[in-house]
């Protein structure tokens, strides 16, 4: 069983599939098989996929879809804002369905990112903003092991060993 399959998923996310079109159609864009198929492969699991990822999951039921379809629907979902990205350093894109906000926490070991829920009043609080500065949005990725990768771990990581000690 990988690391990935340990992983307790909280549920799935989905937009309701009228405000799915609605956001399209907004955006001057019409409802397809394909766009539809590679909306449900991103949300179908809380993984935060790469292009690659979704194009190879939607490939396994939709033959026929293209890497460029894929690149295209991502791309306009990002736009109608029903996605967003996720940039952990200089890896590849990652596309995440909850539009919620929150931050992400990135395994070292696995790889896989997870939401973490905040609030953005308490992160105002703790950072030092510039005065009068008024923040449009907030992107905060947060690294290290997530639980089962630790468990697997032989040695225990001590704060004084960590690259990032908590305050």
């Amino acid at each position: 069983m990988s690391a990935r399959d340990k992983h307790n998923r909280q549920g799935r996310y989905a937009a309701p599939a009228g405000d799915f079109e609605d956001r399209l159609q907004a955006s001057g864009l019409r409802m397809t098989p394909h766009r539809e198929h590679v909306f449900s492969v991103v949300c179908r699991e809380l993984d935060h996929p790469t292009a690659e990822q979704v194009f190879l999951k939607a490939k396994e039921s939709m033959p026929d879809i293209s890497m460029a379809t894929v690149y295209n629907c991502l791309e306009k979902f990002v736009e109608c804002e029903l996605l967003r990205l996720v940039q952990l350093d200089r890896g590849a894109t990652r596309y995440c369905p909850n539009m919620h906000d929150h931050s992400h926490y990135y395994c070292e070991s696995c790889g896989d990112v997870f939401d973490v829920d905040f609030d953005r009043r308490k992160l105002r609080q703790v950072l030092d903003l510039p005065q009068g500065a008024i923040p449009m949005g907030y992107e905060v990725a947060v690294r290290g092991l997530c639980p089962s990768c630790r468990e697997e771990q032989t040695e225990d990581i001590s704060p004084n060993q960590s690259k990032l000690q908590p305050n």
